[in-house]
């Protein structure tokens, strides 16, 4: 008599549905630390929201000279076509009787161009961050109209353009400061966490000295001996932004420096700069990671600052705090000073609300999603 015949519980399927059911399976995710903050930053809505537009913001101002300028994209004029973007031509290529560059709000340039099969492509707002207005039909300061949208300050510059290129360059001044803030921190605080000692406390003396300054008189005397200009600005300003990165550094370094990974490598024979650079600093990267936001929108706030002092960029240059100190002299041209604080306010709350969510997506005690 035969035995029972065995029956498998596992039911084979077929080369298909294997494949279909493979597919349906969620990915593995990456449990990197890297990884998890990133997905603990993005799931901080208002600081991934804040980062989008931040970006956003930040590459329309890159490509300011494409959608606010003075010059044309294309000109077509008897039959040919110019792009005077990309090179400068005179009046007498136009028509005109002088070597003088060409002006093409000029009404003869714009009556050339309006005769038949000649044509000019503006960009969208037709004019540059040093262009006046000259045959706009309002004094100056003008309000908001359908050739200027935001109006014109008090100069007769359009102030749309003023708002896209001065807000480039405040954040172009912020990176360049918090970069230079950084490098500098970072070296500093890692000399004086890691070999401590006397190193560290002739370091904090001389920062103590160093903080003591006063950093706004400082200013005044420089911008009143040397020429105003957006370099001097930024090497001023970085000799005193340096030290409240250096003691988050120093402080990390002097507690990482104890742990048993460090003893490991200096019993291994591995050198200080070895020890510093490649095992201490990725592990002391937090506070420089999360004081990155916060430093570029106190760099914004001091350019700002300079500038409705008097004290910044040099005249004429595309600035917020210029604007705002215009509209503190026209206070019936309410659309100067409201269009500048708007602009500041939204920079600043969108690196604000970036460094929040990054200072939250780094901590370890936060749980992870």
């Amino acid at each position: 008599m035969s035995g029972p015949i065995p029956v498998s519980n596992s039911i084979e399927l077929p080369a298909a549905e294997q494949a279909a059911a493979a597919a349906a399976a969620p990915a593995s995710v990456s449990n990197s630390p890297t990884a998890r903050a990133w997905r603990r930053f993005r799931k901080n809505r208002l600081g991934f929201t804040s980062l989008v537009i931040f970006t956003a913001m930040l590459v329309l101002s890159l490509f300011a000279e494409v959608i606010s300028n003075d010059k044309p994209l294309v000109v077509h004029y008897s039959g040919q076509y110019y792009f005077p973007m990309v090179k400068d031509y005179s009046e007498k290529t136009f028509g005109g009787d002088f070597e003088a560059p060409t002006d093409y709000h000029d009404p003869f340039i714009t009556q050339k161009m309006s005769e038949s099969g000649n044509w000019m492509l503006f960009t969208l707002n037709p004019y540059g961050s040093k262009t006046l207005a000259y045959y706009s039909k309002y004094p100056f300061p003008s309000p908001p109209s359908k050739d200027n949208w935001l109006g014109t300050d008090e100069r007769g510059r359009d102030l749309l353009a003023q708002l896209l290129y001065g807000f480039r360059l405040s954040v172009l001044f912020g990176l360049a400061l918090m970069v230079v803030g950084v490098v500098v921190g970072i070296v500093t605080g890692a000399v004086q966490g890691y070999f401590g000692g006397w190193t560290d406390l002739s370091f904090q003396r001389f920062i103590e000295i160093w903080e003591s300054m006063p950093e706004l008189y400082l200013l005044i005397i420089f911008s009143a001996i040397f020429t105003p200009s957006v370099v001097l600005l930024v090497l001023l300003l970085s000799l005193f932004g340096w030290t409240s990165l250096s003691n988050y550094v120093r402080a990390e370094f002097l507690r990482n420096r104890q742990m048993d990974y460090v003893r490991a490598a200096r019993a291994l024979g591995v050198s200080n700069s070895q020890i510093m650079w490649r095992h201490i600093m990725p592990n002391s990267m937090t506070p420089v990671v999360t004081f990155m936001p916060f430093r570029m929108s106190a760099a914004i706030l001091a350019l700002t600052s300079l500038d409705f002092l008097g004290l910044g960029v040099p005249p004429g240059t595309p600035s917020l705090g210029e604007l705002l100190q215009q509209g503190k002299q026209n206070l019936d041209a309410w659309w100067i000073s409201l269009s500048a604080f708007v602009v500041l306010v939204l920079t600043l709350s969108l690196l604000t609300f970036m460094g929040d969510a990054l200072r939250d997506a780094l901590d370890p005690r936060k749980a992870d999603v």
